[in-house]
């Protein structure tokens, strides 16, 4: 019996000693904090990601994200231009309630709440690094370095913390991804959690590749988009862009056609980048160009074989300067894995907007139309999540915020316009998801002379209104019409439709209070 009592007691022990460390565990569980590496390009489109599209090229480093993770089918921005689209990302809300309508105009209000900010309080670590293109310098970071405006390719300056700006060699996209290891690896204190947004400037025009990745994809010739030679009928705002690949992208500075007796728009600004590159660079630049350059003048192609010839150029360019994205993707997700921080991380991938690769026979952005609204979103997701696959709820770059901060366990603020995607990463599908996103493009007049527009897109329709010096409507069925090309705007057989879409329409500028509802006169505070 004494025995008996001495077994009961020493596993009455026992079992309190388990129930203490389950209880200990289960603390340990919810005080667990994940890092997050949030990694953006400058348009990069869905179309040019094997994960997403495998007409063009292979992105295998980015599909790696995708597969070991999720994609987003349904992703947007809320204003298709670079720093609009960076404002509405850092603050969760849209241009009318950040103020950073267009890159011409407008100066980022740095004392207003971000979510790095809100990270900070939370007990996080943040660093930004590359590009940030909002004018003023950045606040809510421990640590940044960053790109003057839109940054150079080839041996770039950089913005410190000390507000000195100093110039580095090598090919900007390598020295992003080298800064940002480095923080990762000597700068940042290993015993707090992180916040690393990693900025690129790639894959921004003028598409300038890294030396080592200049002759790829040269034996490549790709089939025109079918909406190439889209004549816009119905359109009207659609016809008055000057974002034509046939029209408006320039033969010296978008497709290195220099020669000394020839000159274009934008031949001093193409110089003044090559004046960067030391000889090195030049020399590789130049032999590999030079030839191209000579069978072009010669042959002087004209008509459709000029916008044939203009169009496989931008298209190998663009994929040159992917790859070496790509790559320095590769190199992060590398490191990540080597110091054991993969299955403690969040790692996103997106881009500031869309980009049109021909469609309608663009380049650039702006247009609420798919091309450039769509945004890729993919994301690698910490031991925990167990959702693989695709995400087909809408999702806008406004969520971004709110999605970082519940990850972290900070309040999200309610102010914020986005929602937390949280829930989705969770494999939850919450039946009160919203079921229409809300779109305002202000940049006119300005490059490519885009008519300013807001509009309403749902899973089937999207609306859009062109206002400023012109005042026209737009219905697209995106089941029936995916290439957005037949306006049904005024056909009676969509009456209702419009009714119902316009009546939405407002109740979303009311939630985000856009004062552009109460007149055109009045898009901006």
């Amino acid at each position: 019996m004494k025995n008996l009592n001495l077994f009961y007691s020493m596993a009455g022990l026992s079992a309190l000693t388990a129930t203490a460390s389950s209880c200990q565990q289960n603390k340990s569980e919810a005080k667990k904090t994940y890092n997050i590496v949030y990694i953006m390009t400058d348009d990069h489109t869905a179309q040019m990601m094997s994960c997403y599209d495998t007409r063009y090229m292979e992105t295998p480093n980015l599909d790696r994200i995708a597969a070991d993770g999720v994609r987003f089918t349904n992703s947007f921005v809320a204003n298709s231009l670079s720093g609009p689209s960076r404002a509405c990302m850092i603050t969760g809300k849209h241009s009318c309630g950040n103020k950073f309508y267009d890159n011409t105009t407008c100066v980022f209000d740095s004392a207003q709440q971000t979510f790095p900010k809100l990270l900070q309080k939370a007990g996080y670590q943040t660093a930004l690094i590359g590009k940030w293109h909002l004018e003023s310098l950045p606040t809510g970071f421990d640590y940044w370095e960053i790109l003057p405006g839109q940054g150079d390719y080839y041996n770039p300056d950089f913005i410190t913390q000390n507000n000195d700006t100093i110039q580095k060699h090598g090919y900007i996209t390598n020295l992003i991804t080298d800064d940002a290891i480095d923080w990762m690896e000597n700068k940042r204190d290993k015993d707090k959690p992180f916040c690393l947004m990693i900025h690129h400037k790639a894959i921004h025009r003028n598409w300038m590749a890294d030396t080592c990745n200049l002759a790829l994809y040269e034996d490549k010739t790709f089939p025109l988009p079918e909406t190439f030679f889209d004549d816009y009928e119905g359109r009207p705002a659609a016809a008055a862009q000057e974002m034509s690949i046939v029209k408006d992208m320039d033969m010296i500075y978008d497709l290195k056609m220099l020669r000394p007796d020839k000159n274009s728009r934008l031949k001093t600004l193409y110089e003044s980048f090559l004046g960067r590159m030391d000889k090195e660079q030049r020399a590789v630049w130049d032999k590999f160009y030079g030839p191209i350059i000579e069978d072009f003048y010669k042959k002087n192609p004209q008509g459709k074989d000029l916008a044939d010839w203009k169009f496989q150029r931008y298209m190998r360019d663009y994929m040159k300067t992917v790859k070496s994205l790509d790559d320095n993707v590769g190199r992060v997700l590398d490191y990540l894995k080597e110091k054991g921080l993969l299955d403690n991380t969040l790692v996103v991938y997106t881009s500031d907007q869309g980009f049109y690769m021909g469609e309608h026979g663009w380049f650039d952005k702006r247009f609420m139309y798919e091309e450039s609204m769509h945004t890729p979103l993919i994301m690698r997701l910490p031991k925990g999540f167990n959702r693989r696959g695709d995400i087909t709820e809408l999702v806008q770059n406004i969520d971004y915020a709110p999605t970082f901060l519940e990850l972290a366990g900070a309040k999200v603020s309610e102010d914020m316009h986005g929602v937390s995607l949280l829930p989705l990463l969770k494999g939850e599908h919450p039946a009160n998801w919203r079921k229409a996103l809300y779109y305002h493009f202000y940049e006119y007049p300005a490059e490519h002379m885009v008519k300013r527009h807001y509009g309403i897109r749902t899973n089937r329709y999207k609306l859009i209104h062109f206002y400023n010096d012109i005042d026209e409507w737009e219905l697209y069925d995106l089941q029936k019409d995916p290439n957005e090309l037949h306006n049904l705007y005024g056909q009676s057989d969509y009456d209702s439709i419009v009714t119902d879409l316009k009546k939405q329409l407002l109740e979303l500028q009311e939630k985000y209070n856009d004062p552009v509802r109460f007149s055109p006169d009045r898009d901006k505070e």
